[in-house]
């Protein structure tokens, strides 16, 4: 039976699909993850088929019209969408649709828009995710608008913005069903089940939500212990030191010197792992600068971790038992804030403070908040041996073949 799993965006968005095929191909079924050529080397190194969309998220993050998207930038709205979301979308819906035309399963990513296809064709259609913004609930507001200050009482229309990609997207999905010959049947997927990467013992389940959505727990990948020579020695050569990361997202060279300002003003030592972030940073006798690195062998290590709020970088932090200072980048708009505050309201982490409100007192005292508040350690630690007895990648496998049992049971009868 052919599986086929969709997604875009950056390593946290395309790591856990790559991790549920894994577990799928383990069981038997052929897998293929369909992303962002950058992304290959990670997708196949989890021994599963690659079929790339003909983009490089990386490159298109850090470019200057990149940039601008991330920022939300209106004034060149329209030029960006003309000249680089429009053309991503035409690339990315053609390539998903005609691996999803021959496929029995297709395991998606709402952001990729292949709900405006996937009605129309005789498969099992699951969405997947690791934010809860595909469901409606009165329990929080919208992830991907938590920044905004947006009364409660509007926590479940907010969840109606989703909707809005359709009508945003308009120009480019006309223009892709009429390229392949397929019918506008409007955008709604609410018989559609959702599977959701997030642990219950973090984020409470809404009452709200409908039978067919499911909390697994996180999809972790296999731990990995190995940590290089000279890392090793760094870490042993004195007190646990901190570590900062923003991930995928990409960190201005200002902004960069302001928090080396700031390092050199605290007792601590730290590892910088830049990521796709290009400020450029020296070594010290207190600091060491990685490219990159394993986060479930390095976070165990580390005496707490301050990050860019994205989920992947916050369960690694809830599963080594870390507290965590999280910093978003993308902000009022994205997740990165919402993760900071659920953490900060289950005792793991300080109150989240946004990239671009972020200044050396603010970092200062956010870091020795950090280091100096012992219930975060506690709670960061009962958080941990609370993860450690659930496995989200085996539950997700087990839903998925409910799922599809149920399917062809009603399909045969």
């Amino acid at each position: 039976m052919k599986v086929t799993l969709f997604t875009l965006g950056t390593r946290g968005d395309v790591q856990p699909f790559a991790v549920l095929g894994a577990a799928l191909a383990d069981r038997g079924y052929t897998v293929t993850l369909c992303t962002a050529e950058n992304f290959r080397e990670l997708v196949e190194g989890y021994n599963i088929s690659f079929h790339p969309v003909g983009i490089d998220s990386e490159t298109m993050i850090n470019s200057e019209q990149g940039q601008q998207i991330m920022k939300v930038d209106l004034y060149n709205l329209k030029k960006n969408l003309n000249e680089v979301v429009y053309p991503i979308i035409k690339t990315s819906l053609s390539e998903f649709y005609k691996l999803a035309k021959t496929s029995d399963v297709i395991i998606y990513r709402t952001k990729t828009l292949a709900d405006v296809f996937l009605d129309q064709l005789d498969c099992v259609a699951i969405r997947a995710a690791v934010v809860p913004a595909m469901e409606e609930t009165s329990a929080f507001l919208n992830p991907i608008m938590s920044g905004l200050k947006i009364p409660s009482f509007l926590n479940k229309m907010s969840f109606r913005f989703n909707e809005l990609r359709f009508r945003f997207f308009k120009k480019p999905l006309d223009q892709f069903r009429v390229e392949h010959g397929l019918v506008d049947v409007g955008s709604s997927s609410g018989d559609i089940p959702g599977i959701y990467g997030i642990s219950p013992h973090f984020l409470d389940r809404p009452d709200d939500w409908s039978l067919n959505q499911h909390l697994t727990g996180f999809w972790f990948p296999p731990k990995k212990e190995y940590i290089e020579p000279r890392v090793e020695r760094f870490i042993s050569r004195g007190k646990a030191p901190l570590l900062i990361t923003f991930g995928s997202m990409p960190v201005e060279k200002g902004l960069g010197d302001m928090l080396l300002r700031g390092m050199e003003k605290i007792d601590e030592r730290f590892i910088v792992i830049k990521g796709w972030a290009e400020w450029e940073v020296e070594e010290s006798e207190k600091l060491m600068v990685l490219s990159t690195a394993n986060f479930d062998a390095l976070f165990p290590r580390m005496k707490a971790i301050i990050h860019h709020g994205g989920i992947g970088t916050t369960a690694e932090c809830l599963r080594s038992g870390k507290p965590m200072f999280i910093c978003p980048p993308v902000y009022p708009f994205g997740d990165q804030f919402f993760w900071g505050e659920l953490a900060c309201k289950q005792g793991v982490a300080v109150k989240p403070v946004p990239l671009s409100q972020l200044n050396g007192k603010k970092f200062i005292k956010g870091v020795k908040e950090l280091i100096s508040d012992e219930r975060l350690y506690q709670n960061s630690k009962r958080l941990a041996a609370k993860l450690a007895g659930e496995d989200g990648v085996k539950s997700a496998v087990e839903l998925i073949e409910d799922i599809m049992n149920s399917h062809f049971a009603k399909r045969s009868a």
